[in-house]
């Protein structure tokens, strides 16, 4: 599977995984995580942009929260209507991207941003666009969280024991996070293991 056909996969998205099915559910556990951990380091005025923010359930819990300056990246045009419908407060006061990772993280500066976070957004990166790991280190100035999915959690339909997929056109590439942005100069500080997924905070060491 190509890079384009990955990104088609989440461009347009009804739904299950689609960003109204997210909002339906709303904030979760994860949310409350990613809040929790970002308290621990960061002012509320802090810089955070979460990549794959879909309609904005995790960045609506952190502005339910106080925390003021937020912003998001997602590949899904649909999923700012949704956030419009669902969190209008943080539609008119963050700011927001619609574009695939990979054609907008160089657009931001050396550390533009104090906290950037993912939520099973980095696992979906299609391999030949990992050079995109390096620049999510280079725009972090404090600190960086990933949640993502790191070890089957059932039986997987792929020969490679790599890569799973979420349905029969959506891969999940099984990566080692603490490797990857320890060799990009983080320091990883906490590690939160769930059912599923595994979430790391790193701090950049600048």
């Amino acid at each position: 599977m190509d890079p384009d056909t990955v990104r088609d996969t989440w461009t347009n998205r009804p739904g299950e995984y689609s960003p109204s099915y997210y909002a339906y559910y709303g904030s979760d556990e994860t949310s409350t995580l990613i809040h929790d951990l970002l308290s621990g380091y960061l002012d509320r005025d802090a810089a955070i942009l979460e990549l794959g923010c879909g309609s904005g359930r995790h960045l609506a819990h952190l502005a339910d929260h106080g925390f003021e300056n937020l912003s998001g990246v997602d590949i899904n045009a649909e999923a700012f209507d949704v956030m419009e419908e669902h969190y209008p407060r943080l539609a008119t006061d963050g700011t927001f991207h619609c574009s695939p990772i990979e054609d907008i993280i160089e657009d931001f500066d050396d550390g533009e941003f104090d906290a950037v976070y993912t939520v099973e957004t980095l696992q979906h990166l299609h391999p030949d666009v990992e050079w995109v790991f390096e620049e999510v280190a280079r725009i972090t100035d404090n600190i960086l969280i990933t949640t993502e999915t790191e070890e089957p959690v059932h039986e997987s339909s792929s020969p490679d024991v790599d890569v799973n997929y979420v349905d029969e056109d959506t891969p999940l590439y099984y990566r080692d996070w603490s490797r990857i942005f320890t060799s990009l100069g983080l320091v990883e500080v906490e590690t939160v293991r769930g059912d599923r997924d595994t979430t790391r905070t790193f701090r950049a060491s600048r």
